[in-house]
């Protein structure tokens, strides 16, 4: 895990950066519909789960992108990890309470899969955080199967320093042929536009209706 600093006089972004960061200090946020038809198809033929796969696939995609993957350091200094790994809520039925579980990222899908079924396994207790030492190298995914939302906003009362995006899977719907997968993604406007949340989305679409590539 490195931390890769920003030369902020040579950033072309530096006076968008300064304009969200100073004056109007913001994120948004964005809700998307994603075909998983494909996706679904080839995880059954294979006895697999979803929700690992796609927890796979937003870290594959923020992992791509270095917008989804800034912060600032110990000195406030911006700049973004070289690699970023994935927590995620787990609910324990027991409690109905959840515990927020991370992942060290692989590109390789198989081992990032058997990770996180060792991981989700070993540490769903009902607690927060059950695991020891968190990096700081982590960006969140949230789950609510329960609701097939159309937008969904989290507001973070803080100083407006987090900047890692948020990412929140919801309930699937069925349109026509198609099984439909809300996501909400939420940025901060001083390292993200919905320029690069397009992209994002676009790259995500792509690896759903094309899982053959990577699973």
């Amino acid at each position: 895990m490195n931390f890769i600093e920003i030369p902020m006089e040579q950033w072309t972004r530096k006076t968008h950066y300064e304009q969200y960061k100073n004056n109007v200090r913001c994120s948004f946020s964005v809700t998307v519909d994603i075909d998983i038809s494909n996706l679904l198809t080839r995880l059954k033929e294979r006895g697999l789960k979803s929700y690992p796969a796609q927890i796979y696939m937003l870290s594959t995609i923020v992992n791509h992108f270095p917008e989804f993957r800034m912060t600032t350091n110990e000195d406030g200094h911006l700049g973004y990890w070289d690699t970023t790994y994935p927590m995620y809520t787990v609910l324990n039925s027991d409690t109905q309470t959840f515990s927020a579980v991370w992942t060290k990222y692989d590109t390789y899908f198989e081992k990032f899969y058997q990770a996180y079924l060792r991981d989700s396994k070993q540490y769903v207790n009902g607690e927060l955080f059950p695991q020891k030492d968190t990096p700081r190298n982590v960006f969140n995914i949230s789950s609510v199967p329960w609701l097939d939302f159309t937008a969904f906003n989290i507001n973070v009362f803080s100083d407006g320093s987090y900047l890692l995006p948020i990412i929140t899977i919801g309930r699937y719907k069925k349109q026509d042929d198609k099984t439909l997968m809300p996501l909400a993604i939420q940025c901060h406007h001083t390292v993200c536009d919905g320029y690069h949340v397009g992209r994002f989305v676009e790259a995500l679409r792509n690896m759903a209706l094309n899982p053959e590539h990577w699973l």
